[in-house]
């Protein structure tokens, strides 16, 4: 990432695909905690676009599969628009949601600018859920659980097909997901069936968090645009309350700082979904203070107490 590169703001302020309500009072929050003053303060350019506009969450429960999939679509394609606009003037867009479903047109829109300027993409997916229901497998309908199959193609083509074209905004082998330790069993099925790369929990506990992040970045390279998208129960709930489905045994503090910390060591981070925060159940804004947190070490906030090339290097 280039040091002029402006960062632009974009708040996706609803609850539209959620199983909780209160994911729409995220973007505020994430303000409230002082986002834009952190990030201004490691001398990057921020540029605040406000909050996209949408229609209200009816509260309907789910038809032929899908719960609220015309506001769904409708929130996406405004998401997707504002993405591509500030790809396209060159400034690194960071979503603010808000629930996951909307990371389809983020990363459609991202998908797509990859494709007019052919560069590689890698997509780092960091969740307690994989995200990869369909209305044939999902138990509930709601959409924040089918992001990542319907940007894979396997959906409703009102989301897999926001790009443009006929193919699918990502192929499996572009994504990494880490973190997970909640899935559906006929989901369960379906990730082995795709192919996609997953480092679990029980994966990170055998391992450890280096290696598993070492894995997901490996291949990135100068023309690689790296694209993250952080649910913030991702984190175990222990220190990131505000969640609408937290998931006991994530990551720790020392453990999230350490992915944000690869991440911006690796140069390449040019777009950023920050998702699922939900002030209504968060302890005196905790999560998104956390979150704030998070973020400035993915713009090169560090504990690093050691030289860049010794690091590197592996020295001590």
């Amino acid at each position: 990432m280039d040091s002029s590169t402006c960062i632009s703001l974009i708040g996706a302020p609803t609850d539209i695909g959620a199983s909780v309500r209160g994911a729409s009072m995220g973007p505020e929050a994430m303000r409230v905690a002082g986002l834009q003053a952190a990030l201004e303060q490691r001398g990057l350019r921020v540029l605040d676009q406000g909050n996209l506009a949408g229609p209200a969450n009816p509260d309907l429960p789910a038809q032929g599969g899908y719960r609220h999939l015309a506001q769904v679509i409708a929130w996406n394609q405004r998401v997707h628009e504002a993405v591509l606009a500030e790809l396209r003037q060159d400034r690194l867009p960071l979503l603010l949601g808000g629930d996951h479903c909307l990371a389809i047109g983020s990363i459609s829109a991202v998908a797509l600018h990859c494709r007019e300027r052919g560069r590689r993409l890698r997509v780092l997916w960091l969740d307690a859920h994989a995200d990869f229901n369909t209305r044939e497998l999902t138990p509930s309908g709601n959409m924040h659980g089918m992001p990542v199959a319907c940007l894979c193609g396997l959906g409703p083509p009102g989301l897999t097909r926001l790009g443009g074209g006929d193919a699918p905004a990502l192929q499996p082998g572009q994504l990494r997901q880490l973190g997970i330790r909640s899935v559906d069993p006929g989901e369960k099925r379906l990730v082995h069936e795709q192919g996609l790369e997953v480092y679990d929990m029980r994966y990170i506990d055998e391992h450890g968090m280096r290696h598993a992040m070492e894995q997901a970045l490996l291949g990135v390279d100068a023309d690689t645009h790296l694209h993250l998208s952080l649910d913030l129960d991702f984190l175990d709930p222990e220190i990131a309350p505000g969640v609408g489905t937290p998931v006991r045994g994530g990551p720790n503090y020392r453990e999230a700082q350490l992915c944000m910390e690869m991440i911006a060591d690796s140069g390449r981070l040019a777009s950023l979904d920050l998702m699922e925060l939900n002030p209504a159940l968060d302890l005196r804004n905790r999560s998104a203070r956390l979150a704030v947190d998070l973020i400035e070490s993915l713009f090169g906030k560090s504990t690093l107490m050691r030289p860049r090339a010794r690091a590197e290097a592996g020295g001590n």
